[in-house]
């Protein structure tokens, strides 16, 4: 990896600032039932890093739930919302902070690019303490195409003024590897939780937690 030309560190933010996979399964999985199907956490997987929109058309289409995408994505957040605002605060993923700091004490930029909900995506940086740390946040409701399609990279460094090739991208899903290299961006594969047992080969070089990464720093 060519990590003098980086200039930006772009993050996704479920599963790279918290491991919140398994969080938001339980929440989800309750959800599931109440529409009448349940769905193992190996199918969860697949979701990984797509887009709500996504996967409830794909939720829709396998079990023929009779409400529209937009309503059961409207259930969906709902729940998220709910359990998330009674949570007093949500723990980082060890040596986070360090990390940040040291990219910021070297002059990089900090973003965060999430197929969460934006609304989802600012409780949850809020109750992490880390809203300031991001000059920029964009959420997979603001482009055309989530993950896999590069959109929401290629959004966050159009914000950052920045080219492609001077992003850098932490990623734990498949999903978001391919988004990321689709881009023309450097990425590293997070895989610090890896629920749903991500595959993340294609990615530049996969590490398995923020201390990994300040060793070699």
């Amino acid at each position: 990896m060519q990590e003098h030309t980086i200039r930006a560190v772009i993050f996704d933010m479920d599963g790279v600032l918290l491991d919140s996979e398994p969080l938001y399964y339980d929440i989800q999985q309750e959800l599931f039932r109440s529409l009448g199907f349940e769905v193992s956490e190996e199918e969860y997987g697949h979701f990984i890093g797509l887009t709500m929109e996504s996967m409830w058309q794909k939720l829709k289409e396998t079990h023929g739930l009779k409400q529209s995408v937009p309503q059961l994505i409207k259930q969906n957040n709902k729940a998220i919302l709910k359990a998330f605002r009674h949570r007093d605060h949500f723990i980082p993923i060890p040596f986070l902070l360090d990390y940040m700091h040291q990219l910021q004490s070297e002059g990089k930029v900090l973003a965060v690019a999430s197929s969460t909900a934006k609304e989802i995506i600012t409780i949850i940086l809020e109750k992490l303490g880390l809203t300031f740390y991001f000059q920029e946040v964009v959420s997979g409701e603001e482009v055309p195409a989530g993950k896999p399609a590069p959109d929401i990279f290629l959004e966050t460094a159009c914000r950052l003024g920045l080219e492609p090739a001077e992003c850098l991208v932490i990623e734990d899903s498949a999903n978001g590897v391919s988004a990321a290299k689709a881009a023309g961006m450097q990425c590293l594969g997070f895989a610090y939780s890896l629920f749903g047992d991500q595959d993340l080969s294609a990615a530049d070089k996969v590490v398995s937690g923020y201390d990994e990464l300040l060793e070699e720093l």
